[in-house]
C-alpha cells in the first residue's frame, strides 16, 4: 500500500507531482475506471475515499484515489479516525492513496500521527523570496531534473527573474532547452537574458529602496507591482523577511559578533557567504530605523486584513517608512 499527505501552497509543485505518481501508477488503457478524484463538496468525501481505496482495480496497473484539499490534517472528526485508523493499515498494495490540502497538518494531531506510521507526508510549501540560497537550489534542481545544465550566472538570472514562481520557472526552462538544443555545454547567463523577462519592480527591491530611504523610487515599485497583480499581504511578507533578516545581523554586529556562521544561524541565513554583502548593507543603517520598520510592516498587515484599500495603505506605510531611513541619513 502507498499513502501520501501532500501539503504547502506551492500548488503548481503539488499538482506535479499528483500527476506523476498518479501517472506511474495507473495503466493508461484501464485509468478510466481505476483513478477516482474526490473533491471537497463530495458527500462523505474521506470515507468514500476509503471505500475506493480498498476496492481492487480493475485490469491492469493499480488503483489511484485522490482525497483533494482535505482538512484532515487540521480536524479529524472522531468517527472518521475511527476509520483510517481501521482501514489504512489495511489498504492493498494494489491502491496508492493520495490526500492533499494546502495547510500544513498539526503534528500534534492524532491523524497525522497515524498517516506518519502508514504513510508518506510531504510539504510543498512556497520558498520565500528572499532566501535567494533556496531559490537558487530549487533552480538548479529544477533544471537538473529536466536534463539541461545551467552556468552559475544564468541560474542566477533565473532566480532573478522568476523568483519563488516554479510554473514560471518551467516554462522559462521549457524554452531555453528548445532555444539550447544539442548545443554543448551549459546554457549561459547570454541566451537567458536574451529569452526570459527579467522584472526590475519587485519586492526585494521595493525593500532595497525602503532602505536607502528612498521614497520616489519606492512609491514606483509600489505602483508597479499593484498593477501586475502582485497579491498586497505577498509584498508584506516579502517586506517582512528581508527587513526582518536586516534587523538580525545590525543587532548581531552591534552586539560584537564578529563570527559569520553564528550571524547565518541566528538570522536564518542558509548562505553564510551572504553575512559578508550584508553586514555592508546594514552597516550605515540604525538598528531603531530597523525596529521602527517592522512595526510599521506589522500595522500596515493589521490594516490590510482589516480591508482597508491596499494601494493608499501601501503607499502612506511606504512613505513613513522611507521617512525613517532618510532621517537616518540626514543625522549620520
Amino acid at each position: 500500500m502507498a499513502a501520501y499527505f501532500f501539503w504547502g501552497d506551492d500548488d503548481f509543485r503539488l499538482q506535479q507531482a499528483v500527476t506523476a505518481l498518479r501517472d506511474r501508477s495507473l495503466d493508461a488503457a484501464w485509468a478510466d475506471f481505476n483513478y477516482e478524484k474526490i473533491t471537497p463538496d463530495y458527500p462523505d468525501g474521506p470515507i468514500t475515499a476509503l471505500n475506493q481505496a480498498m476496492t481492487l482495480p480493475f485490469g491492469m496497473g493499480k488503483r489511484v484515489v485522490w482525497l483533494v484539499d482535505t482538512t484532515l490534517g487540521q480536524r479529524c472528526p472522531e468517527a472518521v479516525l475511527t476509520e483510517f485508523e481501521r482501514t489504512l493499515p489495511q489498504i492493498p498494495e494494489t491502491t496508492v492513496l493520495i490526500l492533499t490540502s494546502p495547510q500544513k497538518p498539526d503534528g500534534r494531531a492524532k491523524f497525522t500521527k497515524l498517516f506518519q506510521k502508514h504513510g508518506e507526508i510531504k510539504a510543498f510549501d512556497t520558498i520565500s523570496p528572499w532566501k535567494t540560497d533556496q531559490l537558487l537550489t530549487q533552480v538548479q534542481a529544477t533544471a537538473r531534473d529536466q536534463g539541461l545544465q545551467l552556468s552559475s550566472e544564468a541560474a542566477d538570472l533565473l532566480v532573478e527573474a522568476v523568483g519563488n514562481q516554479t510554473r514560471q520557472l518551467m516554462l522559462e526552462l521549457e524554452k531555453l532547452a528548445l532555444y539550447w538544443g544539442d548545443r554543448p555545454g551549459p546554457i549561459d547567463a547570454e541566451a537567458v537574458s536574451q529569452l526570459v523577462t527579467i522584472s526590475t519592480q519587485n519586492s526585494l527591491q521595493l525593500a532595497a529602496a525602503l532602505r536607502q530611504g528612498d521614497t520616489d523610487e519606492a512609491l514606483g515599485l509600489v505602483a508597479e507591482l499593484l498593477n501586475r497583480n502582485e497579491p498586497p499581504l505577498r509584498i508584506i511578507s516579502t517586506l517582512v523577511g528581508q527587513f526582518r533578516t536586516w534587523l538580525w545581523v545590525k543587532v548581531m554586529v552591534t552586539s560584537g559578533e564578529r563570527d559569520n556562521q553564528a550571524i547565518a544561524k541566528a538570522a536564518e541565513i542558509g548562505n553564510p557567504k551572504r553575512v559578508y554583502f550584508l553586514q555592508k548593507e546594514v552597516a550605515p543603517l540604525r538598528l531603531e530605523a530597523l525596529q521602527e520598520t517592522l512595526s510599521h510592516l506589522l500595522v500596515l498587515e493589521s490594516d490590510l486584513k482589516r480591508g482597508r484599500d491596499p494601494a493608499a495603505t501601501l503607499q502612506t506605510k511606504v512613505i513613513e517608512i522611507s521617512q525613517c531611513f532618510r532621517s537616518a541619513a540626514t543625522r549620520r
